[in-house]
C-alpha cells in the first residue's frame, strides 16, 4: 500500500485552502491502491493556517529539539508538526505502507527540500519533520517528482 500526501490527492487541505493534484496518485486512491494523510491536519492545525517554516535546521534537527516550526507571525507550531509526524508515522505503520509519497518542499513533507526557514520563498536541501520521522523508521519517502520519475 502507498501512503501520500493529502493535497496530491486533490484534497484542499493546504495552509492556503488549495491543493498539488497529481492525476496519477489521484487514481491510486480512487483504485484502492493508496491512502491519504495530511500531517498537518493530523497534528490539529486548521484550515486554512499560517504559513510555517522549519528554523535553525530540518525535520531531523526539529525531531532532535535543535529546530523549530514557526509561523510567519512568529507562533511556534514545532508540537502540533510533531504530533502530526507521529500520527502519520502510525497510520505508515496500520497500512504496512511500501512508499511514502509526499508534498515537496513542505516543512512536514518535504522530502529533499524545504523553505529555508526565512519566508523569502528560497529553498534548501533538507527534509520535513515527517519526512524525516518516516525515513528513520524505515520507510521509503519519495516526493511526488520522484514518484513520476519512476513511473515514467
Amino acid at each position: 500500500m502507498i501512503l501520500v500526501s493529502s493535497c496530491l490527492a486533490g484534497l484542499e487541505v493546504r495552509y492556503n485552502e488549495t491543493h498539488c493534484l497529481n492525476h496519477k496518485i489521484d487514481r491510486l486512491v480512487k483504485e484502492q491502491k493508496a491512502v491519504v494523510a495530511c500531517p498537518e491536519l493530523l497534528g490539529g492545525l486548521s484550515i486554512p493556517r499560517e504559513p510555517a517554516e522549519i528554523v535553525g535546521g530540518d525535520g531531523g534537527d526539529v525531531l532532535d529539539g535543535h529546530a523549530k516550526v514557526i509561523t510567519k507571525s512568529g507562533e511556534d507550531v514545532t508540537p502540533q508538526f510533531l504530533k502530526g509526524a507521529f500520527a502519520t508515522l502510525e497510520q505508515a505503520r496500520e497500512i504496512q505502507a511500501t512508499t511514502i509519497v509526499l508534498k515537496e518542499s513542505s516543512p512536514s513533507c518535504g522530502s529533499t527540500m524545504i523553505y529555508n526557514g526565512k519566508f523569502s520563498g528560497e529553498k534548501r536541501m533538507g527534509d520535513g519533520v515527517t519526512s524525516a520521522l518516516l525515513k528513520r523508521n524505515g520507510f521509503h519517502v519519495i516526493s511526488e517528482e520522484q514518484f513520476a520519475d519512476q513511473l515514467l
